[in-house]
């Protein structure tokens, strides 16, 4: 990797790809301009001018931008800022959380983490009046934990927790393609297997029909109509040791069926009849010379389609001329081609039988009308069967075409074929639209299972939810702890600092220092911060004790304050006045 000069790794960390969407981008705008409002509004209304709280809230403004891109350097600089300047309140909330989530390593985030509370926590007792108590460093110590440590604990967890999610989804998807191709090599071996006993049994009662009806054929003691049938069997056994030949080729290569794979140049070996819409008129002749009328006819202009879908066509007649002369021998039979704009419509109808028809004696598979469904539905188009007014039976295939743009099986192109029926994810390799490569059920995440992708979202949102409730929780703790010392704290303070207007009335001037000592706190709290304005001046050599009073002020900026002024072990004046 090219290592970026040290002064463009700012600009090279702004501009890097990905890093501003346009929501993003939005988004921090927004956020952005409320910490700036806020902090500028915070410098206002504490009287601090119209120029610094201008300067902070833009301060707060550019720190907010830039926590995503400097989370450390923005984190020290919030912290150090944070103290003087009580507007940065929510902006320290939001970098924390930041930089939580964005500093790598969990030593360099302790360590920025505990230099940042350091910095704020020197800084506030630098600040504060001399003499502050180790019960001020407790106190003050546990308030910057909330708005500073506590938002960096949760955001670092968020961002663990979503490493992980991330980290198990990536494992289980590489489970789930693991189990996709043991699957399928699990299928191939089994369809080899099921090859090679079709092969092995069929192939050889086939190959001895057409040698003994081949033989008989030559019979010249079988009459002309004699020899016309056993000629018709002669073809149909070639036929069916053909159409083995396809099928176990099929089964072994574990591939779409698209008609025969032929021997010569032309796809096909010399004499074998086509299995696409081409061979549908060799089906009609084969028809009509067992003593059928057959009837084929054509509209619309000719279009060519998928071999896949080409040979369903022709399966689609060839089931229903064997149902025909199954169930209606001697039935009138129509066979249409019709090519519509978007999709060739194939259809077999037949009137009702001659006579009646011993169904016992007709042996069916029942999966015929079953199977066509299916190879219709692996290529986008749809079947259907059922009877006609007249008591005959009609069965109808929708097959569509291939795009203007030629796409036949292996096309690069999604758009090679106009889809009535969408393929299911387990017959994504016999699915042209799915040959491209584009994107894979069990890699692309979006393409899960329903019930799986359900599952994963109910996982994370209660993930989700526990994890937010125990950051919850912890901060609860964190935060009532720090009340509960804190109010002791106060209290005690308090007591050490503040008196009653009684208190103050029951002291009398001339009384000794010792004697009103006793009666009156000692006033070493940080509570008792130097008097501002309004405070009368101190008796010339008296040593005074400033002690605040437990009433409020006439104001919200005014405190009331009690005063003793001693010298030379008596108490020389007392006073009672309110200062800023």
């Amino acid at each position: 990797m090219r290592r970026v000069p040290w002064p463009a790794v700012p600009w090279h960390a702004l501009s890097a790809p990905g890093m501003w969407p346009a929501g993003r981008i939005v988004g921090e705008a927004l956020l952005s301009l409320t910490l700036a409002l806020l902090a500028a509004g915070a410098g206002f209304l504490a009287h601090e001018g119209v120029v610094q709280s201008v300067a902070v809230g833009l301060a707060a403004g550019v720190l907010s931008a830039l926590r995503r891109v400097f989370p450390a350097s923005v984190l020290l600089v919030t912290a150090l800022c944070f103290v003087p300047f009580g507007g940065f309140v929510p902006l320290v909330l939001v970098v924390s959380w930041s930089a939580g989530r964005r500093i790598d390593g969990l030593g360099r985030a302790l360590g920025i983490f505990g230099l940042a509370y350091a910095l704020t926590l020197g800084l506030t007792l630098a600040t504060e009046q001399p003499g502050f108590s180790p019960s001020l460093l407790l106190l003050s110590g546990l308030f910057l934990l909330v708005p500073l440590i506590v938002p960096g604990l949760a955001g670092r967890y968020w961002s663990q927790r979503r490493t992980l999610s991330d980290t198990l989804q990536e494992y289980n998807a590489q489970l789930l393609r693991e189990r996709s191709m043991i699957a399928g090599q699990a299928r191939m071996l089994e369809r080899q297997r099921i090859a090679q006993d079709m092969h092995d049994s069929l192939g050889h009662q086939l190959a001895l029909i057409a040698v003994h009806t081949g033989a008989l054929e030559v019979d010249r003691e079988l009459t002309g109509q004699q020899r016309e049938a056993v000629g018709v069997l002669r073809e149909a056994s070639v036929a069916a040791m053909h159409e083995l030949r396809d099928v176990v080729g099929v089964l072994r290569d574990g591939g779409v069926d698209s008609g025969p794979q032929g021997t010569d140049e032309g796809g096909e070996d010399p004499g074998t009849p086509s299995r696409g819409v081409a061979g549908i008129e060799s089906l009609a002749d084969a028809s009509r010379r067992a003593g059928t009328a057959v009837e084929l006819r054509r509209s619309g202009g000719e279009r060519p389609l998928a071999p896949a879908a080409d040979h369903a066509a022709y399966r689609v007649v060839q089931e229903g001329l064997t149902n025909a002369h199954k169930h209606a021998p001697g039935a009138t039979i129509t066979i249409g081609l019709r090519y519509e704009p978007d999709s060739l419509v194939v259809e077999i109808a037949n009137g009702p039988a001659a006579e009646p028809v011993d169904r016992g004696g007709v042996a069916s598979g029942g999966q015929g009308l079953t199977g066509l469904e299916e190879r219709a539905r692996l290529v986008g188009g749809m079947v259907h069967a059922g009877p006609t007014a007249d008591g005959g039976f009609r069965l109808a295939g929708v097959l569509p075409y291939t795009s203007a743009e030629g796409g036949l099986r292996g096309s690069s192109s999604r758009d090679a074929m106009t889809t009535f029926v969408a393929p299911p994810d387990d017959f994504r390799a016999q699915n042209p639209a799915g040959l491209s490569g584009e994107s894979d059920p069990v890699i692309d995440r979006n393409g899960l299972p329903k019930e799986l992708a359900r599952a994963v979202s109910r996982t994370k949102r209660g993930n989700g939810i526990a994890i937010g409730c125990g950051v919850a929780a912890v901060v609860a703790v964190v935060v009532v702890v720090a009340v509960v010392v804190g109010g002791v704290f106060l209290v005690r303070e308090a007591d050490k600092a503040m008196i009653e207007p009684k208190q103050y009335d029951a002291v009398k001037v001339g009384q000794s220092e010792e004697a009103v000592r006793k009666q009156l706190p000692r006033g070493d709290s940080f509570l008792n911060t130097e008097t501002g304005d309004g405070t009368p001046p101190e008796p010339d050599g008296a040593t005074c004790l400033t002690l605040m009073s437990s009433e409020l002020g006439s104001s919200w900026d005014k405190d009331p304050v009690f005063r003793f002024c001693f010298k030379d072990g008596t108490l020389v004046e007392k006073k009672s006045f309110e200062t800023s």
